[in-house]
């Protein structure tokens, strides 16, 4: 009785021993199924086919827009303002007075020297007669004519003084906001106003030293300027004649018409230089672009299989990066995924045009 208990028993477990086998045995099966059938499954992804075009190669650098033409206003000569002839933030003309400084004084002292001129002139005349006759001798009629020539130069100096005192526009522009009133009494020391032809504007920034060569005279350029999305133009018409040392830059120059008053001096620029025009240029997305350590790699879809190809990059724009070598045109850049791809991986590309 005992030993046909035992029998049973040793059959109840075999048979659950073979169950547990067959359970984990297709457990097996299937993961291993599971894990060869996503490995064959080929990876969805976006990409490009890579198309030659022209490529023109843009320098974005910062620059400064400063006036054509200007002036601090000053009077060269001391004295009481005794008239303003020109209302703050107006167009002046040039050769226009802009205020007039009492000249009382110095008329006073013109004609004490034009007495004195016109006495010296006589003595000079009447000595030039004696000498004639042999009355004097040619030192005394020298001194004569030397004390006319002070004389003379003396009425001269105080002339140019007075018309120092009428302080006129060395060109037209538009004046800005005045620090004096009738009655003050002005010095050279002292800043009346601001003087500024805006009608052009100069634009200058620096071009770091290995475009330097590519920059000449009369090239144009674009610019743009914070609070507007307006585009002007520009034309270059000065360089430095040496790279400075400081910032291996050189420093350019350009001019712009600003007719309608737009674009006022100090204001900050963007401005958009040219460089050469590269044809037939292989250009790429920039997401497709993978740094690594010996610099930089795509990957190209070649019969379903993604490829790894180094690349070598130039110059980039806001989208595309220029490629100089390692593509060429046909080839399939993949630009989704790209990170999780690895030589070899089946892939499904979506062709984005």
């Amino acid at each position: 009785m005992k030993l046909k208990h035992l029998f049973y028993t040793l059959i109840v477990i075999g048979f659950g021993i073979f169950i547990v086998y067959r359970i984990a045995a297709n457990k097996a099966k299937s993961e291993l199924s599971n894990e060869k059938s996503g490995k064959d499954k080929p990876m969805n992804v976006s990409g490009i086919v890579v198309n030659d075009q022209n490529f023109e190669t843009n320098l974005s650098l910062s620059g400064s827009l400063e006036a054509n033409e200007q002036v601090e206003i000053r009077s060269e000569v001391s004295g009481i303002v005794e008239a303003i002839y020109f209302n703050e933030g107006s167009n002046v003309a040039r050769g226009q007075v802009l205020f007039k400084v009492n000249d009382i004084e110095l008329r006073a002292q013109l004609g004490q020297a034009k007495t004195k001129e016109s006495l010296a002139s006589e003595n000079e005349r009447r000595a030039k007669l004696l000498l004639q006759k042999e009355a004097i001798s040619q030192e005394e009629y020298e001194i004569a004519r030397a004390d006319f020539k002070s004389a003379q130069a003396q009425s001269q100096l105080i002339r140019a003084q007075i018309s120092k005192t009428a302080v006129k526009a060395p060109f037209s522009g538009k004046i800005g906001l005045r620090s004096i009133s009738p009655g003050t009494y002005i010095t050279p020391s002292v800043l009346v106003a601001k003087l500024v032809n805006s009608s052009k504007l100069k634009i200058t920034f620096s071009i770091p030293e290995k475009y330097a060569n590519q920059v000449q005279l009369n090239s144009n350029l674009s610019f743009k300027v914070a609070g507007s999305d307006e585009s002007y133009a520009a034309k270059i018409y000065a360089l430095e004649p040496e790279i400075s040392l400081n910032t291996r830059t050189l420093q350019v120059r350009a001019i712009a018409e600003n007719e309608k008053g737009k674009l006022f001096p100090g204001t900050f620029a963007d401005v958009i230089f040219p460089l050469d025009k590269i044809k037939n240029a292989i250009l790429i997305p920039t997401e497709a672009i993978i740094p690594i350590q010996s610099g930089k790699k795509v990957f190209v879809s070649k019969a379903g299989k993604a490829q790894e190809v180094i690349v070598e990059t130039g110059s980039r724009t806001a989208a595309s990066v220029l490629i100089l070598s390692g593509l060429k045109v046909g080839d399939t850049v993949l630009t989704s995924g790209i990170m999780s791809l690895k030589t070899d991986a089946p892939v499904k590309v979506k062709i984005k045009f």
